[in-house]
């Protein structure tokens, strides 16, 4: 049905080698073109550079935070429009509020939510169907 450069483009901004392996093998045999990036740096270099229709970003990540990175993201101009949606082991209310406070989209709790279920968030964000 879609052309293969129709595919949405996702950033996977995860630095669990099995959780990104996981994720690889679940986008990929969906509708997604998946690229990875296990740093905040190599996450904004990739968002900058690829313009990628959603950003899976984590918050515990060597170097920069998700929570830096998020709020660079939506400080520059080239990416500030990029729905992000946080995926972390960090559940806390005060997590969450910041998260969405600097402009993510969504928060999901990496251990209450299937595979299944991330991808068909990653699916209803990317196709513009969250408001």
């Amino acid at each position: 049905m879609a052309e293969a450069n129709d595919k949405k483009k996702v950033l996977a901004v995860e630095d669990d080698l099995f959780l990104k392996e996981l994720l690889a093998g679940k986008l990929s045999d969906d509708e997604f073109d998946v690229s990875y990036a296990a740093t905040g740096e190599d996450a904004l270099e990739l968002a900058d550079s690829e313009k990628p229709d959603i950003i899976l970003l984590d918050i515990l990540l060597p170097g920069m935070s998700g929570f830096e990175v998020l709020e660079k993201l939506k400080a520059d101009e080239g990416t500030k429009d990029i729905p992000v949606v946080i995926l972390s082991n960090f559940g806390q209310t005060e997590d969450i509020e910041k998260g969405k406070s600097l402009g993510a989209v969504d928060f999901l709790v990496k251990a209450n939510n299937s595979l299944d279920a991330i991808v068909e968030k990653v699916r209803e964000v990317a196709s513009g169907e969250q408001s």
